[in-house]
């Protein structure tokens, strides 16, 4: 498997807060090779509940990148405002 996706669903709590997370996320990224795929707002659901509204998806070259970034110092420095900004399940998969 050579590459890994992250897929965040969320739910903003507040605007603001999530403004500046965004704002900073992007930076985290590129030293472990990691690209916005797409983000998304939830049109409607086919089958089943989906509990949040919002997604981004995350591609990183390997699935080591990919755990390297969410465990960088610069990530894990923007979890505590993250999680002020919005309810957030992240997942990783590899392809």
């Amino acid at each position: 498997m050579s590459q890994a996706y992250v897929v965040g669903q969320m739910t903003v709590k507040n605007p603001e807060k999530w403004a500046q997370y965004r704002a900073q996320v992007l930076a985290t990224l590129l030293p472990f090779g990691g690209e916005l795929v797409f983000r998304g707002e939830q049109v409607h659901s086919f089958s089943g509940v989906n509990p949040h509204p919002d997604i981004v998806v995350i591609r990183f070259p390997s699935l080591g990148d990919a755990e390297g970034w969410h465990g960088s110092q610069a990530y894990q420095s923007l979890i505590a405002l993250r999680q002020e900004a919005a309810d957030v399940v992240l997942t990783t998969y590899a392809a």
